[in-house]
């Protein structure tokens, strides 16, 4: 997990998108217990077709959307699932240091 979130910050750093290695560790142990293949089958974006999964429990369309070049074009790579919610994270509400529950 921790190489993980340092390769994810150092390319963060790269395109200018915040969050801490507390930040975003303290998100990861919330949402998926650290298991880059984790997926949510009940909640309402299941219900609706497209479940939640990796690290930060990134659905499909929202990682399209916030994916940032140079990271593998795959949902459950750790790596592009970090960078990806952070962008997300920073567009939505400032950085994921600033996330404290489901986003």
């Amino acid at each position: 997990l921790d190489g993980w979130i340092r390769e994810a910050r150092a390319i963060m750093k790269e395109h200018g998108i915040p969050g801490s290695y507390d930040g975003i560790k303290r998100n990861i142990i919330r949402e998926s217990a650290g298991d880059p293949n984790a997926v949510n089958d009940w909640d309402i974006n299941a219900k609706k077709g497209t479940p939640s999964k990796g690290l930060l429990q990134v659905i499909q369309p929202t990682f399209d959307r916030y994916h940032v070049e140079g990271t593998p074009d795959k949902l459950t790579d750790p790596v592009a699932n970090i960078v990806a919610a952070c962008n997300y994270a920073a567009d939505r509400y400032g950085s994921m240091d600033n996330v404290d529950s489901a986003y």
